[in-house]
């Protein structure tokens, strides 16, 4: 028995699942049958990036399923993302044409660009994602985002391989500059969200500018603790929050974040992991317990520290 997941609508048009699949950690040898058992549970939206070297498998696993019988390619849908190293105009349509056709699934849902930040462009393979110098420092590039989107509004008007485009890791003075000249409008910008650090600034400010907000890392860090933030998964009051639901604190974690307005894309390879990550469509949190986990605030858990010194570091101001 698989969950049906609700969706939202872009400004656009189109429709995204309120929750998907992140497969940051999905490795080569395992992602295939992780994105097939995830769509056997229900799972409708994936989400993936070049960065993750997974895209050829997503596909796979996509393709044996509509094969299969299980989903139509429309009942599908995917997002990825132009890595930093592509930010030069000259690179993205080639960035973008290598994605499509790893994933090879007829047009892509969703492109997002990664981050605000470019790094020297060394090349198209995995290997040249990371660009450093002799003393291990990341050889950053100072190209201006905003022409990397008229780079991206090419993709969207050109021949239907991409039907929306959106920002990663933007905050709002960057969003907003975008909008400023922007011909095609993003739809939406993923970024960290999850009760030690809840984002509801930046929810707000791209929810009045008709932009949604994908949710990565929504449990926070939970096995990394050096990063100093309160943890909500094991909670006495959100684990007897979930208690009155019948659910676990990692669903009423993930009930939150939809309360609040963004679109959680939690990992799992846990089985009942997974399939409890999707079974938080059939209840909704009260105002006080929303501001009960809004109280975690703390901090970010991924500062991308690497890129700190770049000049469109996007971390520094408040959202």
């Amino acid at each position: 028995m698989s969950t049906q997941v609700p969706t939202v609508r872009f400004s656009n048009g189109y429709e995204i699942p309120v929750l998907g699949y992140g497969t940051y950690l999905a490795q080569k040898g395992q992602c295939v049958e992780l994105v097939k058992k995830a769509i056997d549970l229900g799972y409708r939206h994936i989400d993936t990036a070049f960065l993750y070297e997974n895209e050829v498998e997503i596909g796979q696993a996509i393709r044996d399923k509509i094969a299969e019988g299980v989903i139509r390619r429309e009942d599908v849908f995917v997002t990825t993302k132009l890595w930093n190293t592509f930010h030069d105009p000259q690179h993205v349509e080639e960035a973008f044409r290598r994605s499509f056709d790893m994933l090879d699934i007829g047009y892509i849902d969703l492109f997002l660009m990664h981050s605000p930040m470019g790094v020297q462009f060394s090349g198209y393979e995995y290997a040249d994602m990371q660009p450093k110098d002799a003393d291990g420092n990341m050889l950053l590039s100072d190209v201006d985002y905003v022409e990397t989107w008229k780079a991206m509004e090419k993709l969207v008007t050109s021949g239907g391989r991409v039907r929306s485009i959106g920002l990663s890791n933007f905050n709002s003075e960057q969003i907003e500059r975008i909008l400023q000249i922007a011909t095609v409008k993003p739809v939406n910008n993923q970024v960290e969200a999850n009760p030690g650090y809840d984002q509801r600034k930046l929810i707000a400010f791209c929810q009045a500018r008709g932009i949604t907000v994908t949710a990565y890392g929504p449990m926070g860090r939970p096995h990394r603790t050096t990063y100093g933030n309160r943890n909500a998964l094991d909670d006495p009051k959100v684990l007897e929050i979930g208690r009155k639901y019948g659910k676990t604190g990692g669903q009423v974690i993930l009930r939150y974040l939809i309360d609040i307005g963004t679109i959680p894309i939690p990992y799992s390879t846990n089985e009942e992991r997974m399939r409890q990550n999707i079974d938080v469509c059939d209840f909704k949190l009260t105002g006080e317990e929303i501001e009960y986990l809004a109280s975690f605030h703390s901090a970010r858990t991924i500062p991308f520290l690497p890129l700190k010194s770049h000049k469109y570091y996007p971390f520094d101001l408040e959202f």
